[in-house]
């Protein structure tokens, strides 16, 4: 029987970038892969060569073809399973460090991108694609409670460039060194880093998923800081942030600066109000409001103003299914590429990415319950908080959400459906207040 090329014999790893397209430009060094996980679709050789016929009278076809920019794209759609789920998407919405450690807060303005190293076995050599720069334009996180298909991510990506080993190795070592000659364009040695193993566990499912929202927020707590009148304050999902006015974390706040909504001693407002109000220049007016910290609005706030509190989180009843999409819109910059090898200059598509406005949407079916949302809809205002917990694995928190749309149609002896889209635009005062419309927790 032949030897075909099938999907079982091909491993996918990744390795964050400090700056965009760093792996192969010798400005960022190869280091240790991480595992992608339950990788369900996946191509890092889908290359555009944008081709233009130019015309002629005299001529049946056209006589000449200039060539246009090199547009690649890296479909990627993986199940949450194991944390590479949780630096991939962390890279979408832009992480940022926090506590010494990488966090998914906020939005970023800058893109934050990957080096994928794909290895596919070929009878007995083995082949290997390394894409460089790769960007996420938009992720889909899909949930589908009617079924046991674990959560599922679905990732647009654009990458600066693939190259492929000139030829097949016997050894998965070698394969893996993408600097052996100067024809390569980019350049990697991958050689010496140990392949990661698969995650342990199992992947994360739907039912391992609870959605909350809260339909009002109407207390609130204020932050002062009597000694500088121009500073303000971050709320995300963990952490509570207070900068001065030239925009730096205030170390007489907190620990440098920040307080872990989660840890026991502050994820209450009664546990914070005498915390925040020991540090110098800072007093906490808490007025009526009580309750967990983690379920103040996400925003920006300036010093003095009221920061809202969602009343109470209820589970979504009778959720179907939902999707939750961070759409960042880049822009690609075409321009001639810069490789190590001495291959010539490529025009390419995505030379450089620039981030766009976010989108954050999510969408929501379920059977339906009442006319709450139908309510909220008729009457104009916003959720003021939705989260998204994954347990152990952490949690996404979207602010503002405004809904868009909603339909319950009927149908002879069927139940009544329910869908309801919204869109998230963050809260607060200040400055961008916006980038906290989605905030993360993992």
């Amino acid at each position: 029987m032949a030897d075909i090329r099938q999907p079982q014999r091909v491993n996918a790893y990744f390795q964050t970038e400090n700056t965009y397209a760093s792996i192969g430009k010798e400005s960022q060094s190869p280091g240790a892969l991480s595992h992608i996980g339950l990788l369900d679709t996946f191509d890092p050789r889908m290359l555009d060569q944008q081709y233009a016929a130019v015309s002629t009278i005299g001529y049946s076809v056209a006589p000449h073809i200039l060539k246009g920019p090199t547009n690649v794209t890296l479909p990627l759609k993986a199940g949450m399973w194991g944390s590479g789920w949780k630096t991939l998407l962390g890279r979408c919405i832009g992480q940022s460090t926090i506590n010494s450690a990488a966090r998914p807060a906020y939005l970023r303005s800058d893109v934050q991108t990957v080096a994928i190293v794909a290895e596919e076995q070929l009878a007995s050599t083995f082949q290997c694609s390394l894409a460089s720069g790769v960007a996420f334009n938009k992720a889909t996180l899909d949930l589908d409670y009617t079924s046991n298909a674990p959560a599922m991510i679905d990732f647009d990506a654009t990458a600066y460039y693939v190259v492929d080993r000139e030829s097949a190795e016997s050894s998965r070592a070698t394969a893996r060194n993408f600097a052996t000659t100067n024809a390569l364009f980019i350049q990697a040695d991958y050689s010496g880093q140990t392949l990661p193993s698969e995650p342990t566990g199992d992947p994360i499912l739907p039912l391992d998923v609870t959605i909350q929202y809260a339909t009002t927020a109407t207390n609130g707590v204020t932050i002062t800081n009597s000694a500088a009148a121009n500073t303000y304050y971050e709320v995300g999902e963990r952490f509570l942030l207070a900068y001065d006015a030239a925009g730096a974390l205030d170390s007489n706040f907190g620990t440098s600066g920040v307080y872990d909504l989660t840890d026991s001693s502050f994820n209450t407002i009664s546990n914070i109000n005498g915390d925040i109000d020991g540090d110098t220049n800072y007093t906490f007016g808490e007025g009526s409001a009580s309750g967990l910290t983690t379920n103040l609005l996400k925003g920006v706030y300036k010093n003095g103003s009221t920061i809202k509190l969602a009343d109470s989180m209820t589970d979504w009843p009778f959720v179907k299914t939902a999707k939750l999409t961070i759409d960042n819109q880049h822009i690609p910059l075409p321009g001639v590429g810069d490789g190590r090898g001495t291959a010539g200059d490529i025009l390419l598509q995505n030379n450089d990415v620039a981030r766009g406005e976010s989108i954050i949407t999510l969408e929501i079916t379920s059977t339906a319950k009442d006319e709450t949302f139908y309510d909220r809809m008729v009457v104009g205002t916003s959720l003021p908080l939705v989260r998204l917990d994954f347990g152990t694995n952490g949690s996404i928190a979207l602010t503002n959400g405004r809904i868009m749309s909603r339909t319950a149609g009927y149908a002879a002896g069927t139940e009544v459906t329910e869908t309801v889209t919204m869109q998230f635009y963050g809260a607060g005062d200040y400055t961008n207040y916006s980038k906290y419309a989605i905030s993360g927790d993992f």
